[in-house]
């Protein structure tokens, strides 16, 4: 590793204990593994953890030692530090114990608590919040590129002759190459955009005709039931991702490189939105089976809203407990004249849709309406992005985001949920170690946070919610 000028040379990993966002203090996990606590103590970095920090999710003080830590108690840990390091936000009264200009490197959620952002600026305490650092530029794989090509292929033909709008797109499996195609086919604003379980047998399938479009993977789909040749003897449109890869592949994914400059913002650099949407889905069917026991879940009826990293995490789950069919909703499904032709008779909606800032609070995809007079009662309602009473969400009913302490709630019969930390749900260890690798490579490595607020990298700038303050 390149030798660091390091400004940030004394760092305090702090304990997560009730704040704001943890009521109850039921959030266990820990900001950095003792693996990556060595990463940083062997760059040069002095870091004090302090006691007990890592035990929510079995790593041991020892281990911190190990690492070359130094070990310290709640009432010292804050002193003297030029960067405190926690996963949550933290909590009111630890803003006191913190010197001026130091910073607090955290899960931020600035706008959602904003007495709390008022303390911090009042101490004038530097935040880098962890939910805004992205990708810059935005990094785009050759798997992703051919995701995108294909798809984009395989729409041609409706988009140049304006048919786009009357297509049903029917997508036969679940891979990552496809969740990619999902999404460039939810972009372009078909009629419909379903997933189907690759079980699926002819005679199930609800649409077939010249305004169907089925796209599947043959490296991935082993077509036991014979759909793809019965497919074939109907006018629907059939398209074979792999064989568009074997034909094309190269040619496509360097004309893309070629043609199109990376973005200057990408994906955010610390997340776990493919868990997050997982671990919600889950909870979700666990409530779903509970409330209507007598439901054949491979025959229920789901929505899932957007076709982002979190709502592809989503389906990811949906699909590997066997649902038969994921209706995928985008900007034409979604909207006010079309989206209770979705809601009817569904028995598990899953939000994975943010929408713009200025409009939260204002609008919603799914109304208290719509749980009153359109969702069946017993239904489940998913939110996945969450928010505050000063940061909506999409969910009209979600006021602010549930908590471990009550994760969900009813309104009119319906059940709904919009859990603060979903890979909290039998998560927590695993995206601890996503979430502290992602931490330290920030730190050290690819945007070199270490090196202190006046060398912050374009995609970090943008997460400076509070200050500069020397």
């Amino acid at each position: 590793m390149e030798k660091l000028s390091i400004v940030f040379k004394n760092i305090a990993l702090v304990k997560e204990i009730e704040s704001p966002e943890n009521p109850g203090g039921l959030e266990k996990r820990v900001a950095l593994t003792p693996k990556d606590v060595g990463q940083l103590t062997d760059a040069g970095v002095n870091v004090f953890v302090e006691y007990g920090a890592g035990l929510g999710v079995d790593f041991e003080d020892e281990e911190y030692l190990e690492n070359g830590a130094v070990m310290q108690k709640a009432d010292e840990i804050y002193k003297d530090k030029d960067m405190i390091i926690k996963f949550k936000g933290p909590s009111l009264e630890s803003i006191s114990e913190m010197k001026k200009g130091c910073t607090l490197f955290c899960m931020a959620h600035f706008h959602s608590f904003p007495d709390r952002a008022k303390m911090l600026e009042e101490s004038q305490i530097n935040v880098i919040a962890m939910e805004e650092i992205s990708e810059s530029p935005k990094v785009q794989t050759d798997e992703q590129i051919l995701a995108r090509a294909a798809m984009t292929e395989a729409l041609k033909r409706f988009i140049e002759n304006e048919t786009i709008g009357n297509l049903k797109i029917f997508v036969i499996g679940r891979n990552e190459r496809l969740a990619g195609a999902v999404r460039r086919a939810g972009n372009r604003n078909p009629k419909s955009l379903n997933m189907l379980h690759t079980d699926v047998k002819f005679e199930e399938l609800k649409e077939t005709g010249s305004e169907t479009l089925y796209f599947y993977d043959s490296e991935d789909f082993n077509d036991t039931n014979g759909l793809i040749e019965k497919l074939k003897e109907t006018n629907s449109h059939i398209f074979d991702f792999h064989e568009f890869e074997l034909e094309s592949g190269d040619a496509a994914i360097a004309n893309y490189r070629e043609t199109h400059p990376p973005f200057e913002f990408g994906l955010r650099r610390i997340q776990c939105l493919h868990e997050t949407g997982q671990a919600g889905a889950r909870y979700g069917i666990k409530l779903l089976k509970e409330n209507k026991p007598d439901l054949d879940i491979r025959e229920a009826k789901v929505v899932v809203l957007g076709y982002g990293n979190v709502a592809r995490g989503a389906m990811h789950e949906i699909y590997n407990q066997g649902f038969k069919n994921i209706n995928i909703l985008g900007r034409t499904q979604t909207t006010k004249d079309n989206i209770d032709h979705w809601l009817e008779d569904v028995d598990l909606v899953v939000n994975g849709a943010e929408i713009p800032r200025e409009i939260r609070g204002i609008t919603y995809l799914v109304s208290n309406d719509h749980l009153k007079r359109v969702i069946p009662k017993g239904s489940i309602v998913i939110d996945l992005v969450g928010g505050s009473e000063t940061n909506r969400s999409a969910v009209e009913s979600v006021l602010s985001c549930t908590f471990l302490t009550e994760p969900h709630f009813v309104q009119d019969e319906v059940t709904v949920s919009a859990l603060w930390g979903w890979p909290m749900l039998g998560m927590m260890r695993e995206s601890a170690i996503k979430y502290s690798s992602q931490i330290v490579d920030v730190l050290i490595k690819r945007e070199k946070v270490i090196e202190g607020l006046d060398s912050l990298t374009t995609g970090v700038k943008r997460a400076l919610v509070c200050g500069p303050f020397k």
